[in-house]
This record gives C-alpha cells, structure tokens and sequence, in this order.
C-alpha cells in the first residue's frame, strides 16, 4: 500500500491506521449466524429470515410483541462488546431523519441469553453502490438529492464534533419510496472506542487524497467522500486518484454551476475547497435557488415554473413540504412530501396539467379518493385528503416505506411461500371488505400492492374502480395481470379482480407473470386457451392458482371471501407439509446440508 505522511494540522484528526481492502464488506444472509444461535429473544418476539453482514457488525431483522420488523445490530466478535456499546450510545443521542434511532440496548447478563446488541428500525431497501450495480448511474436530480440530504446528515454530525470517516455509496441506503438513510456508524464515534488497528474496509470506499498513511479522517474529508459519492453515483465508477475531470466533462448534462459545486469539494488541497459541508450544501442551493425543478427524466435542470416540482410547490404553499419524486404514470405523479400541520411525511398523488384540465378526470381523480376513503380496512392504503388549487388536483395518502411488492421483487427475486401466505390473506381480506360493498378494484397488480414499514402488504389506486350500481364494462387494467373478459372489454364481475390476485401470487412466487408479459393478444390467447403450467408450486397452492386463472368467470371464486377461505386451506396444508420436511431437504433437494447452514436458510433481500 502507498503510504505518505498527511498533514498533522488537520482539526479532529485520528490517529492514522492502516487501509486495506478485503473485497467483501456487505453481503445478506440467509441463516442465523452462529453468535446469535444461543440468543433468547422476549416472549412473543421471533426472529425474521433477513439478515445482513458489514464490517464488523452483523444486522438481523427480529420481529417485536407488535409485528414490527427491527434491527438487531450485533458485534460477531465478542471482544468488540464496548465498541459496539460505544455505537449505541452515540446513535442514541442521534437527532436527524437519516440516523436510525437506537430504541434499546441490550447489555450481556448470564441470565438473559441475549447480549450485546441494540434495536433500531429495519431499514428495507438497498444501497446506492448496488442500485448503480442494478440500474446503472443515478439522474442529476437524485444525485443533488442524496448531497443535500446526506450533506445535512454530515453537518449535523460535525456541529457535534464528530466526523463519520467512511462515506461511500455503500454507506448510503435509500427505500423504494425515496428516503436515504446513513450508516457505517461503527466508525463515527470516539477513536478511543475502536479496538486497535481497525479501519473502515477501503473496498469500494473512494480515499481522499490526504490519507496517504492510513485513515485519519475530519471533516474536510468527510466532505470529499461526500462529493465523490456524487461522482460515483453519477458516472457509476469512483473518481480516480490523481486528475479528477470535471463532472460535467464525464456527464455532460449536469449542469456547469453545479458541477463547480462538486468539482470545489473534489480538490485535492483541502484548504481549497469549501469551509463546511454546510457551506458546500448552501453553495448548491444557492445555484439550483429556490424555484428551480429537478426533472424526473434525468435531463438537464431548469428553472421552469410549469414543470410537476414548482405547480406543486405553488399550489401546497405552506401546508407540505416536498421532499422528492417517487415516480410517475400516464395519469399523474406521486411524491413524498411531509405534511407541516401534523408533522408527518406522506404520498401524494398529483395529476398531470394536461389531465388536470379534462372535468371528467378530475371527476375520476375525486372519486378514486373517495372510494378508497370510504374503506376503512387495515389492508387498503388510507387516504387522508383531496384538495385543487387553480388546475392544480391531488390527494395524500399514508406513506408506503417498503415500496410496492413489484420493487420487491424486481430487486430480490421471488419469494417464499411462508413469507407470501399471511400477506395474500391479508390482501384479500381488504379485497373481501371491497366486494361486500359492491367496489371492483379492476386494476390489481404487484405495483398496486404497497409495503408498509411493518412489511405488510396493502392495496392501493383505485384509479380504474367500479363502485355498486355502475356498468363494470371497457377494456382497462394491466394486460399481465387482468382477466380476459377485461382486456376484451366485457363486463366483469368480483371474479375479475380474484383473477388478478391468482396471477399476483405466481408472480410473487416464481417472479414471473403467469401468462407472460408481452403483447396483450399474445396475454389474452394464452389465458384463453387454459394452457397454465403450475407444477413448480406445491400442489394445492398450484390448484389453488388453476382455479384463480381459469378462463371463464364462472369456473374461478365468486368473490374475495370466498377465495380467501379457500387461500387458508391450500396455504396451510403446503406450509405444513413443508413443517414436516427437513429444512436441508426442502432447500438442497436431498443433499445432506453443508457446514454453516441452519433452518433458518431462506431467500432475502438487501435490508439492515
């Protein structure tokens, strides 16, 4: 490793060690790791089937009296006991939206089977560093959002005399609904409390140039990583050690005044670059200035008083702060804003201008709030308020924080029956209050199946809905997803919408739509012809699945209620014949398990 000497002048140094890079700093786990197999968790406590390895540390999800899913951060390493105690207490007393808060810790007593270890809330999601792997590089405008919202993180530490020493986009996670959270935490508190000779993994963690005998890290270089993260997330590789270009040169559409920004706190002398990360975060603002929009497509920013960002923002006034875009459809777009009157953040959904300005829209638009307002059930997302201002139309609805159950699959890949079970029995419990009322949804789909924190899955947009009384006629819905009779334009019935639930749970199950997901008439000539191969599920869920997805309406369940009923049965004789099967068996089809396994072996996906 290269080594040369740092200035000693640096305010709040540490003492410099050694950097290495091991090649491997966070990887999910799918088996109780050996230092929590003795653990004792409190009565009606049970441990949940995620987990994740980072330096040092090992996060398991555990599920609480409650039903919430939290984290329990442990030191693999039992001497690291009073580092980890250390972390604890310092993220304790941690005050900001990106910092978990520590809710307890749990000290080793002979007596208690459990220790050392603190809870926080799981964090579902992903990294940055393994979104860029998925996707690719990050927009502009999301970009800028991490700076800002990560640089407050980081200012908010260094106003506390501490500094965080291991920025990278491996250190940043960010849920489907947009909210970024920062972690590494075992690095950012009191030297004194990290054991000897440890330093964070240089794996993927983009080094300032003044670490040139190890890590000793301030706040100037907190501030570097933080705009090489930048870099990183934009042109998805870390800015080289020596000659770092302007980022506008290596991607072309940030705009020059921003790139100034980052290439400043990109320099290599620290002295030249900017006082603060508050200053650097100021700096940016003042350059976008308050009526600038950052585009949703990933083009180039500009002030336009038209754009989705400023109607907003004009027609909200003081009642919402927005926060960031969650995404958007042909009809509208959704964001996350948080509501200034009662303090809490929450989705709202906002037409297009050019759908804004059709009545019968608006019309739908009201009466989508409306019908789902008026089904009060634990399994339906909550609406909270309808409001327009000029041609200005949206309404706010409770904040789903684990995204949609399509994002869970598209970023972890199918799931399991046990963990698949209890949700579809909740969704079509929602489903079966809908029906007893006379409301067709019309439009389920995994994008329209929503995850709140605690995990649970809820429906959403009834944009396309069919209250009591009216025709239930027109072709409208997702083709892989909806029935024939729908795509074909014919009237449907409570049988439809069990249609929709059938193709969900193969595509949970397998991560693939039943009948494909290519051109509608290919869909419809497959769902016609009853053609449906359901030999990879166990065989009453498979049946189960059959009925759901046969052609005519009449041979499916009458309603949600009924399909429900019929859901329990079927889950449960698979499920408890999956009980009586040894779990090596049931995961390495007949091998004898190897070195390391437990039952609690099953498919994950990233969270901490």
């Amino acid at each position: 490793m290269t080594r040369i000497t740092a200035p000693a002048s640096r305010p709040r140094a540490r003492a410099e060690r050694p950097l290495r890079a091991s090649g491997d700093t966070q990887h999910v786990t799918h088996a109780l790791p050996e230092h929590l197999a003795d653990w004792q968790l409190p009565v009606a406590w049970s441990w949940g089937s995620e987990g994740l390895w980072t330096q040092h540390r090992h996060h398991q999800e555990v599920i609480d009296a409650l039903g919430r899913s939290l984290s329990l951060v442990s030191a693999p390493d039992s001497s690291h006991a009073p580092w980890l105690e250390a972390e604890a207490r310092a993220l304790a007393h941690r005050n900001h939206p990106a910092v978990p808060t520590t809710y307890h810790y749990w000290a080793t007593y002979a007596d208690s089977r459990r220790g050392p270890g603190y809870l926080r809330r799981w964090i579902a999601g992903e990294t940055i560093g393994a979104r860029l792997v998925r996707a690719g590089p990050e927009d502009v405008p999301t970009v800028l959002r991490v700076m800002r919202e990560i640089g407050s993180t980081i200012s908010y530490l260094h106003d506390a005399g501490s500094v965080h020493g291991a920025l990278s986009v491996h250190s940043v996670w960010t849920t489907p609904m947009g909210r970024l959270w920062l972690l590494d935490w075992q690095w950012a508190v009191p030297l004194a409390s990290v054991p000897d000779a440890l330093a964070p993994d240089a794996t993927g963690m983009p080094l300032p140039p003044e670490w040139t005998d190890g890590w000793a890290p301030t706040a100037l270089s907190d501030q570097w990583q933080l705009a090489a993260l930048c870099f990183h997330a934009l042109t998805g590789e870390r800015p080289p050690l020596a000659d770092i270009p302007p980022i506008s040169l290596v991607r072309p559409e940030v705009p020059p005044s921003v790139s100034n920004v980052l290439d400043r706190a990109l320099r290599v002398d620290p002295g030249q670059r900017f006082t603060s990360v508050g200053t650097m975060v100021r700096a940016m603002d003042r350059v976008l200035g308050s009526r600038t929009v950052l585009t949703m497509s990933g083009e180039s920013m500009a002030a336009s008083r038209e754009s989705p960002e400023v109607r907003l923002r004009w027609a909200l006034a003081d009642d919402y702060e927005v926060l960031a875009p969650l995404g958007a459809g042909t009809f509208g777009s959704v964001w996350r804003v948080r509501d200034l009157s009662l303090g809490r953040e929450v989705a709202l959904k906002l037409l297009h201008p050019h759908v804004a300005r059709d009545e019968r829209a608006v019309g739908r638009f009201r009466r989508e709030a409306r019908l789902a307002a008026q089904l009060a059930h634990p399994s339906i997302v909550p609406i909270y308020d309808w409001d327009s201002r000029g041609d200005v139309s949206w309404y706010t609805m409770e904040l789903a924080e684990g995204g949609s159950v399509a994002e869970l699959v598209a970023r972890a890949g199918a799931r399991t029956l046990a963990e698949v079970a209890p949700q579809i029995d909740a969704v079509l419990s929602g489903l079966a209050a809908a029906h007893a009322v006379g409301i067709l949804h019309r439009d389920l789909k995994p994008e329209n199946l929503l995850i709140d924190r605690y995990r649970r899955w809820r429906i959403a947009d009834f944009g396309i809905a069919n209250p009591a009384g009216e025709e239930a006629a027109g072709a409208s819905g997702t083709p892989a997803f909806s029935p024939p009779e729908q795509l074909l334009g014919e009237p449907q019935e409570a049988a439809a919408d069990c249609f929709s639930i059938a193709a969900i749970v193969a595509f949970v199950l397998t991560g693939a739509p039943p009948f494909g997901d290519v051109d509608s008439k290919v869909i419809i000539a497959r769902e016609l012809s009853g053609d449906l191969d359901v030999s990879s599920f166990q065989p009453e869920v498979g049946e189960w699945i059959r009925k759901g997805l046969a052609p005519q309406p009449e041979d499916r369940f009458a309603d949600a209620a009924q399909m429900q009923e019929s859901w329990r049965v079927a889950a449960g004789a698979a499920l408890e014949r999956e009980r009586h099967v040894p779990w090596w068996k049931r995961i390495f089809g007949g091998e004898e398990p190897t070195a390391g396994e437990s039952e609690w072996g099953q498919q994950g996906i990233a969270g901490a």
